[in-house]
């Protein structure tokens, strides 16, 4: 579990996963919290394993957590989130009956009211082939969604620091399909979000445009870049704004240029086939 200064939300949110018939190790990542998040933690959940961050490292938060890991498989959470009671238990049978099975993506019920989460619609109509039994393939997934083979995450090396926060979890998701690892939308996996009110959601569609040709300049061939480039900054609503994301996305471009690795052909007609028909 990944959190920086909520700490409101983050004790409800233990008291949910703490409270599983599973009884999982719950690790709590928190990205160098200003709030009363550790004395929380410790004072109220002492069977949590708190691991701290220097500073706020976003979304490699995780890769702490991570390292702490000792078991197979590692389900993610954020600290406005909770699983369903027997949903690990779940993720874990359909992982041991499927080994080419890298992630499982959960259906997500929103607010009290459990609504549906306009993602999960999505990923239900996927127009990859299904894995019988489970749910049908994507080629991408929620970061605080997912239960994942602990030894494909660290074979794709986590989450790179810089994404901070934001999209960040589509270059792992590349990366993990480019080793042939499936990912799949598993609606037997249950997650409850009450999304936080303390976000700048702002901040966050810069930094979700900005991850997003980060992420396609690392990892797509050169005429492919350039469109998905395009398209993120045209969906940005002024100009000051993509003027913006486009100066932020240059600062990086000699990392880029050091970490680029095309992905297989493969991998991008999987890409294609999805966005093809998200614009039908």
């Amino acid at each position: 579990m990944l959190t920086h200064n909520r700490s409101e939300e983050l004790c409800r949110s233990l008291a949910h996963l703490l409270a599983l018939p599973e009884q999982p190790l719950v690790i709590v990542v928190d990205n160098a919290s200003t709030d009363d998040t550790l004395d929380c933690v410790s004072a109220r959940f002492p069977q949590a394993r708190l691991v701290r961050a220097e500073r706020n490292l976003g979304a490699a938060g995780r890769n702490l957590g991570v390292e702490h890991v000792r078991t197979p498989y590692v389900a993610f959470s954020d600290d406005d989130t909770w699983w369903a009671p027997g949903s690990l238990h779940t993720a874990a049978d359909l992982l041991d009956g499927h080994p080419d099975i890298a992630v499982l993506n959960a259906c997500i019920a929103v607010g009290p009211e459990a609504r549906p989460d306009p993602a999960c619609t999505a990923m239900a109509s996927s127009p990859l082939e299904a894995v019988a039994g489970v749910g049908p393939r994507l080629t991408g997934f929620m970061a605080g969604a997912a239960v994942m083979r602990t030894s494909a995450f660290i074979r794709a090396g986590g989450y790179w620091r810089a994404f901070f926060i934001g999209g960040e979890e589509a270059l792992l998701a590349l990366d993990i399909l480019d080793a042939n690892g499936l990912i799949v939308y598993a609606p037997a996996l249950q997650m409850h979000h009450w999304p936080s009110k303390a976000r700048d959601d702002g901040l966050r569609r810069r930094l979700i445009a900005r991850n997003g040709i980060w992420t396609a300049w690392l990892r797509l061939p050169w005429r492919l870049a350039w469109r998905r480039t395009l398209q993120a900054v045209l969906r940005l609503p002024t100009w000051r704004l993509r003027f913006q994301v486009l100066a932020d996305a240059l600062r990086e471009a000699a990392a880029i240029r050091s970490r680029r690795r095309v992905l297989r052909p493969e991998t991008c007609a999987l890409l294609k086939r999805v966005w093809q028909h998200e614009t039908q």
